[in-house]
């Protein structure tokens, strides 16, 4: 039990170092933006465009991934997809034309389809009942710091090596990143050994077809995909498109001091996954009672927003984009938690997957309409 309860932090911070650089490839290109438009001759919806090459990828591939990660496991399915990813950002970096710049961001998204729902698959291996809340908000926290090093650090990178070499670093460090998967990262415990990776137990066969039959038939399951299409497509739409010329159009802020707001949500998940996840766990016991009140502090904020914009200072801002990160980033941790628990864990990665869909099926349906 000591080997074991020491083992599962090598696999835990081996998978945070990915989702991490998950969020570094997402937000990455926002950074680089004015160099990508001067290179590629673009317009401003051509960059569109290319960033988006990234979720549209990520987001079909969401319950493959998970019906991988269920049968394949999380150590192969997340080394072979961050292959990929690492692929994709070397292939950016050496990008000729617009065109092949967009097929490499396809290929990033791709590659980093599978982390976010194999690594809790695997967490939940590793990781059981009463502790798997906070595990995965720190898997969430990760996250939010590869937002913050995909900001300030990128800069100072692209000044140095130009955007075309920083690329080729983070390509290097992902598939560092996918080599150390393969060889650290194990499935789940074996009784018998606990750190084997090429365990000669014979796998059962999953069928995806079955799996998603049992999924979609349960109730309390469209409730969740119901919240998550609403409650997370929305930010997804404002977050990563309108926040910015909002703040700049509004409060007459410079991009600088707008960016600066906007790093908030990123400071919100890396606080709030954890707090989120140790309340759910220990304090109130209750994945209901976190989800329900967290939802109610998200609309509140949203019509203090509405009602009193006009007065709202810089540090005001500060603080509402804050709790927009606890109350839309971090509390995904105790609706994926709820999901986990809703089925055998034997499909937990499928229906992790299948959930995560709506996520981004809600972004692209509400970035055009708002």
């Amino acid at each position: 039990m000591t080997k074991t309860s020491r083992y599962r932090w090598v696999i835990f911070w081996v998978l945070s170092c990915q989702y991490l650089i998950v969020y570094f490839h997402r937000v990455c290109p926002a950074v680089v933006a004015p160099e990508l438009v001067k290179t590629f001759a673009i317009s401003g919806t051509s960059l569109g465009i290319l960033a988006s090459g990234y979720f549209y990828s990520y987001a079909i591939t969401q319950i493959p991934v998970g019906f991988l990660s269920d049968s394949w496991g999380t150590r192969k399915t997340v080394a072979l997809f961050s292959s990929v990813a690492a692929l994709g950002s070397m292939l950016f970096a050496f990008a000729p034309s617009f065109a092949f710049a967009t097929f490499a961001r396809v290929l990033v998204g791709l590659g980093v389809s599978a982390t976010f729902v194999s690594s809790l698959k695997a967490l939940a291996e590793w990781f059981g009942g009463r502790e798997y809340a906070r595990i995965s908000g720190l898997l969430m926290a990760m996250g939010g710091i590869g937002w913050l090093s995909a900001a300030t650090p990128l800069a100072l990178l692209t000044e140095t090596l130009g955007w075309r070499g920083a690329f080729v670093i983070i390509g290097i460090i992902t598939a560092f990143l996918a080599i150390l998967t393969w060889f650290t990262v194990v499935d789940k415990p074996d009784s018998n050994n606990t750190t084997s990776i090429n365990s000669k137990e014979k796998e059962p066969e999953y069928n995806l077809r079955a799996s998603l039959s049992y999924i979609i038939r349960q109730k309390h399951f469209w409730v969740i995909v119901v919240w998550l299409f609403f409650a997370q497509g929305t930010p997804f739409s404002f977050f990563a498109l309108w926040a910015g010329p909002y703040l700049i159009d509004t409060y007459n802020l410079s991009k600088s001091s707008a960016g600066n707001v906007l790093s908030m949500i990123a400071v919100g998940m890396v606080f709030g996954s954890p707090l989120l996840g140790y309340l759910s766990d220990r304090v109130l016991t209750s994945r209901k009672k976190v989800l329900v009140g967290a939802s109610g502090i998200n609309v509140l904020v949203w019509c203090f927003m509405i009602v009193f914009y006009q007065d709202f200072s810089l540090p005001a801002l500060f603080g509402v984009f804050f709790l927009m990160g606890i109350t839309t980033s971090s509390i995904v941790v105790i609706v994926f938690t709820v999901v986990k628990e809703l089925f055998p864990l034997e499909m937990a990665g499928t229906a992790i997957g299948t959930a995560n869909l709506f996520s981004f099926f809600g972004g692209v349906i509400f970035q055009p309409l708002i």
